[in-house]
């Protein structure tokens, strides 16, 4: 695993992950960085948003933006289902929420079971992918989400998020002319 890795992998030490599944992949992702998971529900979709955001959230109070992993991965988007979940993370520059196809569970990994990504997927497009996990008879696909959006792209979705959070402000402030 890289330096630049945001989990804990000194020797011996073991990896708290949440886990989800995008297309029958399994994906696993620092339990730290996960603020909360939630059912799929009430997202607003936003116009002219990149294809890979689903739209914006209503999260106690607070517009989210929530991008679809699938879409953003270059997967075929299918429609939610009772397992589908949105895991909301907690990142340096906001909070997003990611709609998955359904959530695992949450595991420790020692870090002695985590492997490099193997070169053919080691590429520039894919600095998001830390490792790749051995469970048993499973591999787990390890991500940095802060990196699975680019700079611009972040700035972009936490642009419409405030401008989504000052209308729902605003909205509050106003009073009807008719009553």
């Amino acid at each position: 695993m890289s330096s630049e890795s945001t989990t804990n992998t000194t020797a011996g030490s073991l990896l708290q992950l949440v886990t989800f599944k995008v297309a029958e992949e399994e994906y696993g992702v620092d339990i730290l960085s996960v603020q909360e998971i939630i059912r799929h529900t009430g997202i607003t979709k936003v116009p002219s948003a990149p294809a890979f955001v689903e739209g914006i959230l209503n999260l106690r109070g607070r517009v989210i933006p929530i991008i679809d992993i699938r879409k953003r991965f270059g997967l075929a988007a299918i429609e939610p289902d009772q397992q589908t979940r949105i895991v909301v993370f907690a990142l340096e520059s906001g909070v997003i929420g990611c709609l998955v196809d359904s959530v695992s569970e949450v595991l420790r990994l020692p870090s002695a079971m985590v492997d490099e990504p193997p070169a053919v997927i080691a590429g520039v497009d894919s600095k998001y992918i830390l490792g790749v996990g051995r469970l048993d008879d499973r591999l787990l696909i390890l991500l940095d989400f802060g990196q699975v959006l680019t700079g611009e792209e972040l700035d972009a979705l936490h642009g419409q998020e405030t401008h989504a959070q000052q209308s729902v402000n605003y909205s509050h402030d106003t009073v009807p002319a008719h009553q």
